[in-house]
């Protein structure tokens, strides 16, 4: 079984947004094991963190890129990172940025690779979790479409064709790996038509873009620049579809059949993919991520007291992993300790036990029952908890039976324990 991966010192890049054209300084920082990949709008007064996943998509929004966002604000193309970070397995990482969009760079991915190289990637403990696809998979629109077909790993098949004498016709079939993204598919620019450029600025788009990092296409070939590979169009294109694909929240395995698609057929089809290992995993099998609303449908909680944003890591009866964001809109700053906010360290205990009551309740044997507090032990609260932390929650079982449950806790926040517990629940037919 794989590993998670998880990048081992912090590396920073700066650039100018390709889109926006905005100057923007991103570091990339190590991060817990289940976190996931988080960016991090630093330039905001409180700090929005933003899951890179499908619940955070602005599909309709942004045109051309790929781009997420949470309470109107949003990070825009981070399609050529997320690429990176696929295919060199980087399971969890904060990437801490002080605009609204990405650093085009040299137009590529290869820059995100060697940065990511230089940082260190390590394995950490925790088994990562990688999607099989069972059943294929289809979306088209028009003339372009993309089917996912089961395979024994990570393969695209791209076929490229555009109304250019330039652009006709180019097909790579490509297993992805680091190795052969590194070599093969990170070099390879993005691209527009020079008949297109006039319009794309007008609409706002390609404020950042120049002849270094664009490869402009005109009627007899590339404006003031030369091709790093022949068919380098197409290798763009599967770079861009490996990135929108990570935003299904997991690596996956099987062979993706692509016919000129672009972002918003690659984020269709990542949505599929999503909905796939919710239905065909379901709750009782899932290992993967679970959204607040199918934790809901597990333990009774209900806001305002529920405090676990989403299950990043379930294994039934054995251990879970929740993730709870505290912001300064948490209803229980407006009293505790107003001048200077500080999370109840009884509610940091009951944010445990709550994924304490997911990990246990998500067994068939326990599906219906309520987990009531018997006991709390050993509990100790080393470092305050603030607006603008999250907090990664870890429970494993020391004991679960048909009628109770004992379970081991732990609260941290940037990889640092700042709480702990032992507790027993009694487990209660509803």
């Amino acid at each position: 079984m794989e590993r998670q991966k998880t990048i081992a010192t912090p590396v920073s890049l700066s650039g100018i947004g390709i889109h926006t054209g905005n100057k923007v300084n991103i570091t990339l920082k190590p991060a817990q094991p289940a976190a996931g990949i988080t960016f991090i709008r630093t330039d905001i007064a409180e700090p929005v963190r933003i899951q890179a996943d499908v619940q955070s998509f602005l599909a309709a929004k942004f045109s051309r890129r790929s781009s997420i966002g949470k309470n109107e604000v949003e990070v825009q193309t981070i399609e050529h990172l997320m690429a990176a970070l696929s295919s060199l397995g980087i399971d969890n990482i904060d990437i801490e940025l002080d605009n609204n969009e990405l650093p085009g760079l040299d137009g590529s991915a290869i820059k995100f690779v060697e940065a990511l190289e230089k940082a260190g990637i390590v394995e950490q403990e925790q088994t990562r979790y990688i999607h099989v696809i069972k059943e294929p998979i289809s979306v088209e629109e028009g003339d372009s479409s993309i089917t996912v077909v089961p395979a024994e790993d990570f393969k695209i098949s791209y076929t490229l064709n555009y109304n250019h004498p330039l652009l006709e016709a180019q097909f790579l079939e490509i297993s992805v790996n680091p190795e052969s993204f590194k070599a093969d598919i990170a070099p390879a620019r993005t691209f527009c038509l020079e008949s297109e450029a006039s319009e794309l600025r007008s609409k706002g788009l390609g404020l950042g873009a120049n002849y270094d990092n664009t490869l402009v296409v005109g009627e007899t070939g590339v404006i003031r620049n030369s091709l790093r590979f022949q068919d380098e169009f197409v290798r763009h294109k599967i770079l861009d579809l490996i990135g929108d694909l990570r935003l299904a929240g997991c690596p996956i395995r099987g062979h993706v059949i692509a016919l000129k698609s672009g972002h918003t057929l690659n984020l269709k089809i990542a949505q599929k993919i999503y909905e796939q290992k919710i239905k065909t995993q379901g709750v009782d099998n899932m290992e993967g991520i679970l959204d607040v609303n199918e934790i809901m449908k597990i333990i009774p909680h209900r806001q305002p007291f529920l405090f676990v944003d989403r299950i990043t890591h379930l294994e039934k009866g054995k251990r879970a992993v929740g993730v709870k964001n505290v912001t300064i809109n948490d209803y229980f700053f407006q009293g505790h300790f107003p001048g200077h906010p500080v999370m109840p360290g009884v509610i940091i205990v009951e944010a445990m036990a709550q994924v304490g009551g997911v990990m246990m309740l998500a067994s068939e044997e326990n599906r219906g029952k309520l987990a009531f507090f018997l006991s709390i032990d050993n509990v100790k609260f080393r470092k305050p908890v603030v607006p603008g932390d999250q907090l990664v929650l870890e429970v494993e079982a020391i004991k679960v039976k048909s009628k109770t449950g004992q379970v081991r806790g732990r609260a941290l926040v940037n990889g640092k324990v700042v709480t702990e517990a032992d507790f027993v629940c009694a487990l209660v037919s509803d």
